[in-house]
């Protein structure tokens, strides 16, 4: 998929910086399949050009970074919409984040809530606007993220922590987010996107070999969950189409509270 075919997000090059920006104010910048091959294709994109040396994923507008997947859609459809593949390939754009040979710079311009929070969290940095928020809402909408989402959410911000942010689904503010570890710093709304490209151009003036053997370094260590989030995922498909997940789903389109109690 090219650039200029791109819906859902869109893509710019400056200053050695590809800047990946997901365009769906109206839905939080959720994503639904779409989203998802044209972020894949952004950063096979950013991948493979020679003038980019580090990636900013980021969102329009100053409501939501991303607030993962599309749950309306999921609600109204059973699913996340056509794609290109006819799979649903959030693992793989998981995959993408950490293994292209760039680092990945996440400018959390508002809400990172569920799916993306994931996001930002395999970012290798993240800055955040002073008015972000962060969160979980697998448990309550009918789903979760038991791969990278939460057991390398907990190499960041350690286990109880970890626990803490899946099992309570609390909303937490950026300098909370900076105090636990899970972003690089916190800056005002109108410093956000200066201070992301600023820090994408910083790493485009170093060696990227140097820096293509550290970022495979830093994941060696933790590369093992990928194993983990296959399995994840495979359950997932199973339980998001099941009765439980899909009460979740329609609780949120309903602006209700779910009712998990027969499925205790």
């Amino acid at each position: 998929m090219k650039a200029e075919e791109f819906t859902d997000i869109r893509y710019a090059v400056a200053d050695g910086v590809a800047t990946v920006t997901i365009d769906r104010p109206e839905r939080m910048n959720s994503f639904r399949g779409r989203t998802v091959d044209e972020l894949l294709s952004a950063f096979k994109l950013a991948w493979a050009s020679r003038e980019v040396a580090a990636v900013v994923l980021t969102g329009a507008g100053d409501r939501a970074f991303c607030a993962g997947g599309d749950v309306k859609e999921r609600a109204e459809t059973g699913g996340y919409g056509e794609t290109e593949w006819g799979t649903f390939e959030v693992e793989r754009l998981h995959r993408i984040i950490r293994d292209i040979p760039k680092p990945v710079i996440a400018a959390v311009n508002g809400a990172a809530i569920g799916g993306g929070h994931v996001l930002h969290v395999l970012c290798d940095l993240t800055v955040a606007a002073e008015h972000a928020t962060f969160g979980q809402t697998g448990p309550r909408v009918g789903s979760f993220d038991a791969g990278f989402g939460s057991a390398y959410l907990a190499r960041v911000v350690g286990e109880k922590r970890a626990r803490q942010i899946w099992f309570l689904l609390e909303k937490f503010d950026a300098a909370t987010a900076e105090r636990w570890g899970l972003v690089n710093a916190v800056v005002p709304a109108g410093e956000l996107l200066p201070t992301a490209q600023r820090w994408g151009t910083t790493i485009g003036s170093y060696s990227p070999t140097a820096l293509r053997f550290l970022k495979h370094s830093f994941n060696a260590d933790t590369d093992h969950i990928g194993g983990i989030s296959h399995l994840a995922f495979d359950g997932l498909e199973l339980y998001a189409h099941g009765e439980e997940g899909m009460e979740g789903a329609r609780a949120f389109a309903d602006k209700r509270p779910p009712d998990f109690t027969p499925y205790r």
